[in-house]
C-alpha cells in the first residue's frame, strides 16, 4: 500500500517526494523552527542527507512515511482544502514513519508522529489537525499497534499538540547529547496513542 494523499478541513497532505527538497531546505533554514531540534539552521547539503534518510524510512512499512502539508490561503478555519498541492501554500512537514530512534525497538507496528511547521502557520491548530488525520490513517488504514511522539520536556508547544490529539504521557528520559540544547537538562518526553486508546475515542 503506497502512502496516500490525505485531506483535512484545511490541509492537503502529499507524500514526500524528491520534488519537495527545496521546501524542506526552506523549512530547515529557520532557526526558530529548529529551536528544539538543532543549535543552528541546516545547510542544503545537510537537508539533502535528511531527505534521503526520510525516503528510506518511508520505504520500510507500507503506508507510513512523511507528508508535505499544503493549505489554501492563510489556512483559516472553514477554508476548503485545495484540489492539488499547486493550489496551496506550503505549511510544513508531517511525519509518521516507523519508530526508529536509538531507544526504540525495531517493531513495524509502532510509528512515530512528528510535525514541523513554517513559522507563520504556528498557533492555528494545523499541527493538531494534521496529526489527528495521521493517527486515523495509522490505526484505521495501516493497522498500527501504537504511535509515539517525542520532544524536549521544555517544548510546551509540541507537548500541547500531543495532548490536544489525545496522546498520553509515558515517560521522561535523559539521552546523552554531545552538544545539548538549552533546556536539555530537563530531559525528553514521550507520549503515546495505542490502538485501544484510539478505538475508545
Amino acid at each position: 500500500m503506497p502512502q496516500p494523499i490525505l485531506r483535512t478541513e484545511r490541509l492537503l497532505l502529499v507524500p514526500l517526494a524528491d520534488r519537495h527538497l527545496d521546501l524542506e531546505v526552506r523549512l530547515d533554514s529557520d532557526p526558530e523552527v529548529l529551536r528544539f531540534l538543532f543549535d543552528r539552521p541546516r545547510t542544503r547539503d545537510e537537508v539533502i542527507g535528511y531527505h534521503a534518510r526520510r525516503m528510506g524510512h518511508a520505504a520500510k512499512v507500507d503506508g507510513l512515511g512523511f507528508w508535505m502539508a499544503f493549505g489554501s490561503g492563510d489556512a483559516t478555519p472553514g477554508s476548503a482544502a485545495p484540489a492539488s498541492e499547486d493550489e496551496g501554500e506550503f505549511v510544513g512537514l508531517m511525519m509518521l514513519p516507523p519508530a526508529h530512534g536509538p531507544d526504540q525497538p525495531d517493531d513495524p507496528t509502532v510509528a512515530e508522529l512528528g510535525y514541523r511547521l513554517v513559522r507563520r502557520h504556528w498557533r492555528k491548530g494545523l499541527a493538531s489537525e494534521a496529526s489527528r488525520r495521521l493517527l486515523r490513517h495509522a490505526f484505521d488504514t495501516v493497522g498500527q499497534r501504537r504511535v509515539i511522539a517525542q520532544t524536549m520536556a521544555v517544548n510546551v508547544g509540541s507537548r500541547g499538540v500531543m495532548e490536544a490529539v489525545g496522546m498520553r504521557y509515558v515517560r521522561t528520559y535523559f539521552p546523552r547529547w554531545d552538544e545539548p540544547l538549552p533546556g536539555a537538562e530537563q530531559g525528553e518526553v514521550e507520549y503515546e496513542m495505542t490502538r485501544q486508546m484510539w478505538r475508545a475515542r
